[in-house]
């Protein structure tokens, strides 16, 4: 079998489908696709709206979608720097060994100098030992000591109808 030719490319509105469906398999593999409420309409108006919150490179094997990585910017007071999150990675099962996650790191590894980013960061979940295997490949170390943290659903509903002064002295 040839080598594909492999090709980056940021995504277009165009893409909504094909992201959603990538961001589905995603969620597949990762056993968490009950947590999925993206659709289309939700993700063209937040990547491609007025006010955009996350950009998209989309990877191309010989014309076919690959995979595609999403990320956006977070800061560093401690650096006084932007930083780039990397939120998902994901290449399609029949297209992984051809190095498109490492070409997919790498594009945004340059990205985040381009654009004066301090760190490049992301998340993987503990029992990923091939994921985890792959980031240390490139050079990427462990954060030991921090815990993620999130609220949200009805949690985050509730913290942002708190009264702060109330909520803050135990009184509520």
């Amino acid at each position: 079998m040839q080598t594909p030719h492999i090709v980056l490319r940021p995504a277009h509105r165009g893409d909504v489908p094909r992201i959603l469906e990538l961001i589905r398999a995603l969620a597949e593999y990762e056993r968490l696709a009950h947590e999925v409420e993206a659709d289309e309409d939700r993700l063209a108006d937040t990547l491609f709206g007025p006010a955009p919150c996350a950009e998209v490179v989309m990877a191309e094997a010989d014309g076919a979608v690959a995979g595609f990585a999403l990320f956006f910017h977070t800061y560093s007071t401690f650096l006084a720097r932007p930083g780039l999150y990397l939120e998902d990675l994901f290449v399609e099962p029949r297209f992984r060994g051809l190095g498109i996650g490492r070409r997919l790191m790498v594009h945004l590894a340059r990205l985040a100098v381009e654009r004066g980013c301090g760190r490049f960061e992301w998340a993987v979940l503990d029992w990923n030992a091939p994921a985890i295997a792959f980031y240390r490949s490139l050079g990427a170390v462990g954060m030991d000591g921090w815990t993620t943290q999130r609220v949200t659903g009805e949690a985050l509903a509730r913290l942002a109808a708190a009264d702060a002064d109330a909520a803050a002295d135990g009184t509520r």
